[in-house]
């Protein structure tokens, strides 16, 4: 089982542009990898199948981005994670100008409007990203840590279980999910 996950991920990444290029159309290849991979991702069998699962995931986003995008999308990242959040924003408001259907793209724009402090702003550019693409298990994640901060403990809950029903070998995902559950209950009394 594990092998043929590996050889199944494999395929995906090694189609690569050709597929994208088939004849049903550029975006339809690209919907049937993504569709592969998650669920790939949603049955792996242990960790490392995880891992790998989600590394496709992660590639096929990376593969909408033009090269002038995922440049301004890792300048804004490396901001991001200096502590820069209104370079990072200047960054990610110019991928998203650029390629307004990139989800990822309006992802990292919510995590730099959450640095920066502005919890509603970020929520309607996670709300956005979700809207192109609901599997995205890192803006759920996202949503569910703002939730939380917010006071929302259900809502924390809700939104983290739908990316552990997408990504259910999330990193950390169980012991999280054990807080979030703790203070919903808390939340409930």
């Amino acid at each position: 089982m594990r092998h043929a996950l590996a050889a199944l991920l494999c395929l995906i990444l090694l189609a690569g542009p050709a597929a994208a290029q088939a004849p049903s159309g550029p975006g339809a290849a690209l919907a049937r990898d993504l569709d592969r991979a998650f669920e790939a991702l949603r049955e792996a069998p242990d960790e490392q199948g995880a891992r790998l699962a989600e590394s496709v995931v992660r590639q096929l986003w990376a593969r909408q981005a033009t090269a002038a995008v995922a440049l301004l999308l890792n300048r804004g990242i490396r901001n991001l994670r200096a502590s820069n959040p209104a370079d990072a924003l200047e960054d990610f408001d110019a991928a998203i100008v650029l390629a307004p259907g990139l989800a990822d793209a309006w992802h990292w724009r919510a995590q730099a409007h959450a640095a920066a402090g502005d919890a509603a702003a970020a929520a309607a550019d996670l709300r956005e990203c979700l809207r192109l693409e609901p599997r995205h298990f890192p803006a759920l994640v996202t949503l569910s840590r703002l939730q939380e901060e917010a006071g929302d403990a259900r809502g924390a809950l809700r939104s983290f279980e739908a990316a552990l029903a997408i990504h259910p070998r999330l990193p950390g995902g169980a012991e999280r999910l054990r807080e979030l559950i703790r203070a919903a209950e808390g939340e409930e009394m």
